[in-house]
């Protein structure tokens, strides 16, 4: 396919999918083959402008639409997004090389998260107190903001994006969305769902670009508040940049997510758990398993752990019955392949190398394959660092005593589970661990969105969660009236009361 030829990816402003005018495009990769798929445009300043003013325009109108109204486009922006399910795991296996299954996964997820929208009817309600005083009564009312943006990741580029726009628009605002732009096809066809969904002009819009719109958005004046997922570094910049511009921020970041596996655990079912978590998505998740600490006897658990890895198929996504698809980019390939070697050099145990997997039909591809340290320390890079790959890092301990503190020691505070059937042990682990997300005999502890996404320490800053209760809090103004009112025959006697003073 000639340059002409390849497909550009589109703004979203005002209601129209237009071309960029800008002199920046960017390709955007087949991970498993090196194809370029489209050209993403870097919107220019005047460009990003345009979808504020256009967003600020909207929400004079939005703001004041019916709560029914709204909850009705999301009700039908769910079916939508049901219907066109394997369409939107297709293009989504395309441009970040999750296995099929995987990214309709992800697209689940953050459907989920639309069907809570939906629901915003109850979800907005406020609180009302009765009497207060003599005749007086309090109660609060949740504004909407106005214009609200999301800055969204390569990793999950249709869950995360859900996560943000649908409970913002629900709750009266307008949107700015900025999605990665190494994967943003699968976004731009949600977006076009939106809008067939019934999302009027104005009230999403999408932008594309890198830092320089990461910071306009994070400066711009009209800009209530903005979303963020993604690594620590950018994420502290959003954060702090965002809230001396006086903006809400909510920052979902970095993390290093470790399970505590007792002796007692069901065997058969935690090296699944493991195993899945470990390696799936080729390990490209945050709440992803790259540490597990073995207690006690379940050292002995090791060998076997690393022959389930080998079992697992590395293969292009899109390949029926694979397991690990290829890594976002060649950079991220150079990247983990870096840190396995420091691994090594730093004296872990390699017992499982993935660096030179080959895989027929796709050469080209940013692979690697499962692998697997032990004898791993705090201090080697391999642990420090969050690898974002399909690596899993093997660390002992002799009690859940000492277990909890390795957890509690590490910066980050993502998530965490513990494999037992120990009730007791169970809660005292729940109890004792500083981690924001805990499962128990679950590997992955991403809460379903009734509750809030709640990552702690460095893999959050901000005081509210992306969706759940947190959310509703995160995108309303809370408005407190306190109010008295009077029988005409109170007025007129006031009033009488006054004159004759």
């Amino acid at each position: 396919m000639s340059q002409s030829q390849v497909p550009t990816v589109k703004l979203l402003i005002n209601g129209e999918f237009v071309e960029s005018n800008t002199d920046r495009w960017e390709p955007v990769l087949n991970p498993a083959t090196q194809e370029t798929l489209a050209m993403i445009p870097f919107a220019t300043q005047e460009e990003i402008d345009q979808a504020v003013q256009s967003a600020q325009e909207a929400f004079k109108t939005w703001r004041k639409t019916p709560i029914g109204v709204r909850s009705r486009i999301f009700l039908k922006y769910q079916q939508l997004i049901r219907e066109n399910m394997d369409e939107l795991a297709e293009i989504l296996t395309a441009e970040q090389g999750k296995t099929l299954p995987d990214a309709a996964g992800d697209v689940f997820r953050g459907l989920e998260v639309v069907e809570h929208a939906a629901a915003i009817g109850n979800l907005q309600m406020s609180e009302f107190a009765n009497n207060v005083a003599s005749d007086v009564d309090t109660y609060t009312l949740y504004q909407p903001l106005g214009v609200c943006a999301g800055i969204t990741p390569f990793n999950f580029p249709a869950m995360i994006p859900l996560w943000m726009f649908p409970m913002a628009i629900a709750t009266g605002n307008t949107f700015v969305l900025k999605p990665s732009e190494q994967d943003p096809m699968v976004t731009m066809r949600l977006a076009e769902l939106a809008m067939k969904a019934g999302v009027p002009k104005g009230v999403l819009n999408v932008i594309h670009g890198g830092e320089e719109a990461v910071n306009a958005i994070c400066d711009h004046p009209l800009i209530k508040a903005v979303s963020f997922v993604g690594s620590t570094k950018v994420g502290t910049h959003v954060y702090n940049r965002a809230s001396l511009n006086g903006k809400r921020a909510q920052c979902m970041m970095g993390a290093k997510n470790h399970a505590v596996i007792l002796p007692d655990a069901n065997k058969e079912q935690t090296l699944n758990n493991i195993v899945g978590a470990a390696f799936g998505a080729a390990g490209q998740r945050c709440m992803a398993l790259p540490v597990i600490i073995l207690v006690g006897d379940a050292r002995d658990w090791l060998d076997e752990l690393v022959e389930r890895a080998k079992t697992l198929k590395v293969n292009a996504g899109k390949e029926p019955d694979t397991d690990v698809g290829p890594l976002i980019s060649p950079q991220a390939l150079e990247r983990v392949r870096r840190l396995i070697g420091e691994g090594e050099a730093a004296g872990a145990k390699l017992l499982l190398d993935g660096r030179d997997i080959k895989v027929p039909g796709y050469e080209k591809g940013n692979f690697v394959g499962p692998t697997l340290f032990a004898d791993v320390t705090t201090e080697m890079s391999i642990y420090t660092e969050e690898i974002f790959g399909p690596v899993l890092c093997v660390l002992t301990a002799d009690s859940l005593e000492e277990a909890i503190d390795i957890v509690n020691a590490n910066p980050n505070g993502n998530g965490t589970a513990i494999f037992t059937q120990s009730g007791a042990a169970a809660r005292r682990f729940q109890e004792d661990i500083d981690v924001g997300q805990v499962g128990i005999n679950l590997p992955i502890p991403v809460p379903v969105p009734l509750f809030s996404f709640s990552g702690s320490r460095a893999s959050k800053l901000g005081d509210l969660g992306p969706y759940g209760k947190d959310v509703i809090r995160f995108y309303t103004q809370t408005k407190t009236v306190t109010a008295r009112w009077f029988e005409d025959d109170q007025v007129s006697e006031m009033n009488t009361t006054i004159s004759l003073k």
